[in-house]
């Protein structure tokens, strides 16, 4: 969602716009807070669904087809933006016939992009990495990580005193994503007096842990509470909280290849641990290129707060990450996407 809102910020000049979602998806709500005409179409995967599931997601996917079908007749597109999942399929089907892009978020496609792949004019992948997943044949190019434009707008110093944080003492920031990541949470909880020696912390647990954050600040000591700033979540403020910080601890989903890399962010990531391996060879990708270490789930309980401690005592280590980090960001990547779309459009016309 996000890469895709990044490429619209850099589209330029009169240009009409159709945002397709999934019935009962959670962009739905930020869509509409942007501004964009949104509508929906019925959608579902088909990899790793049981038998029983299986008739109904087919099903699905056939009126998914008919409505994109219904929905290209009205709107008439002259260029199609795909950012991947089961639920572009069944618009890149009906769209065959339309000069389309698709961006790549993850380093390693899942089947659902490689399926679009076949349909898309051309292909934008975030890393030089991600090349060797498709065909020769097909036209791709390194475009990198579209990042949002009020992302970049933050300062460390205003995003500091944004936050009321201090520069003498390290800051944290603790990010599971939008829907929290329970074991992570549960560490640094477990932990929190400890870290709260070593550093301030933004933590942005998600919603579904709010609840046992907001029963822990009620416990701390005035000193400690000072230091420790909670969300749930943060929409307009996720850039200073980016800009502030050190150190991130984090998951790996596709969001760290540009938003870290752009903040020249080092970061501590622990893979979600139930998903295929996308999340793992994302952290791999950025460990390997010393901007980052990785942990398992399984090692958080033993290893997350030693490695946090051994990175804040040790500040060279923590700036050369963040120069690694730097040099893998690609700032212009959602106005090389916007390019390329106009050229399919005029290709198009």
């Amino acid at each position: 969602m996000y890469p895709a809102l990044a490429v619209l910020q850099a589209l330029t000049g009169n240009v009409e716009i159709l945002w397709i979602g999934a019935e009962g998806g959670m962009e739905s709500a930020l869509i509409h807070r942007a501004g964009i005409p949104f509508e929906t179409i019925p959608a579902a995967g088909l990899h790793g669904v049981g038998l029983k599931r299986l008739p109904r997601n087919l099903i699905l996917l056939v009126k998914g087809i008919f409505a994109s079908r219904r929905i290209l007749s009205r709107f008439k597109p002259d260029a199609i933006l795909f950012t991947g999942g089961y639920l572009a399929f069944p618009m890149a089907v009906a769209a065959r016939h339309i000069p389309s892009l698709l961006f790549v978020p993850d380093i390693e496609p899942g089947l659902a992009i490689k399926a679009i792949a076949r349909f898309s004019n051309k292909i934008a992948v975030s890393t030089p990495e991600s090349q060797k997943y498709f065909s020769k044949k097909l036209r791709v190019f390194v475009s990198g990580y579209p990042t949002r434009s009020e992302l970049a707008r933050w300062e460390p110093i205003l995003a500091r005193q944004h936050f009321k944080l201090i520069d003498e003492v390290p800051i944290l920031l603790i990010f599971g994503g939008s829907k929290g990541a329970r074991s992570i949470n549960n560490t640094v909880l477990d932990n929190l007096s400890e870290l709260l020696k070593m550093a301030q912390i933004i933590h942005i647990s998600g919603e579904l842990d709010w609840p046992y954050v907001e029963e822990k600040i009620k416990e701390l000591p005035l000193d400690q509470a000072s230091r420790y700033h909670a969300f749930p979540y943060l929409h307009e403020d996720m850039g200073a909280a980016l800009a502030a910080a050190n150190l991130v601890i984090s998951r790996s989903g596709a969001s760290i290849l540009g938003e870290f890399p752009l903040f020249a962010l080092g970061a501590i990531l622990i893979p979600y641990p139930y998903a295929w391996r996308y999340q793992s060879i994302n952290a791999q990708y950025l460990a390997s290129r010393g901007a980052a270490i990785m942990l398992k789930d399984s090692q958080l309980d033993s290893q997350l707060v030693p490695t946090i401690k051994g990175l804040l005592d040790n500040p060279t280590q923590l700036k050369a990450m963040r120069t690694s980090m730097q040099s893998l960001s690609h700032p212009q990547a959602a106005a090389l996407i916007g390019q390329q779309l106009f050229f399919l459009a005029g290709e198009r016309s």
